[in-house]
């Protein structure tokens, strides 16, 4: 178990330092991510209505959609330069890369939350002090789900042409329990819920995160020999 986590985390530290000297996944997923909500915050923001009904919609489904764009990138990566055959012959097991990858997408997508809940609650007047600790709750739960569903596809798509079509295809409908609870979430959080409420959308995510993680090790070397 030992070797196996440091295997994954060198497989993370080396899409970190990459990601350190380019800054462009983030950057660029954070970027649409902030774009998605400014639009659609002028389009159905009306008050505090908007707040409890489109503002959970708006934060989520502007992280699923930055999500794709991080996780096509970090398997480009692997493409260019036959990346990816130095990859699989490195003495890792497979299921390690997963895991490594998995926990990069995860840093990323934490890091694209960190970016647009804030720009979100100021455009729809969120109170970040109130709310801030159940927000941070649900992301914590919501994201792993998301990097484990986005490696496990992503790996699936990365030798297809038209991979970054193929990836949100499959990428959404899968990724709908994760997002389902995390807006229902949101929603009772704005409502007003207290954060003990949330326990059951809490765990639905975690279920789907651990399923698909365990899934993704276990899986992993099958689906990209394939």
């Amino acid at each position: 178990m030992k070797r196996f986590l440091k295997q994954a985390a060198l497989i993370a530290g080396k899409d970190l330092a990459i990601e350190l000297s380019t800054g462009e996944i983030v950057t660029t997923s954070g970027f649409f991510a902030v774009l998605v909500a400014v639009i659609a915050s002028l389009a159905f923001f009306a008050g505090q209505e908007a707040t409890e009904g489109v503002a959970p919609g708006v934060i989520w489904v502007s992280v699923a959609f930055a999500s794709v764009l991080a996780v096509g990138r970090t398997w480009q990566r692997e493409r260019e330069e036959n990346a990816l055959a130095g990859l699989l012959v490195l003495p890792v097991s497979r299921g390690a890369i997963f895991a490594g990858k998995a926990v990069s997408v995860a840093i990323f997508v934490g890091l694209v939350e960190a970016i647009v809940i804030p720009v979100s609650a100021l455009l729809f007047s969120v109170d970040l002090i109130r709310m801030g600790p159940g927000l941070l709750l649900i992301a914590l739960f919501a994201t792993p789900g998301i990097a484990a569903v986005g490696t496990l596809f992503g790996a699936m798509t990365v030798r297809t042409r038209a991979r970054d079509l193929v990836l949100a295809s499959v990428f959404f409908p899968l990724l709908a329990p994760t997002l389902l609870a995390a807006v229902a979430g949101t929603r009772e959080l704005f409502g007003g819920a207290e954060t003990s409420e949330l326990f059951d959308y809490l765990a639905l995510m975690g279920v789907f995160g651990t399923v698909f993680t365990a899934g993704g090790v276990g899986l992993f070397d099958t689906l990209i020999d394939g």
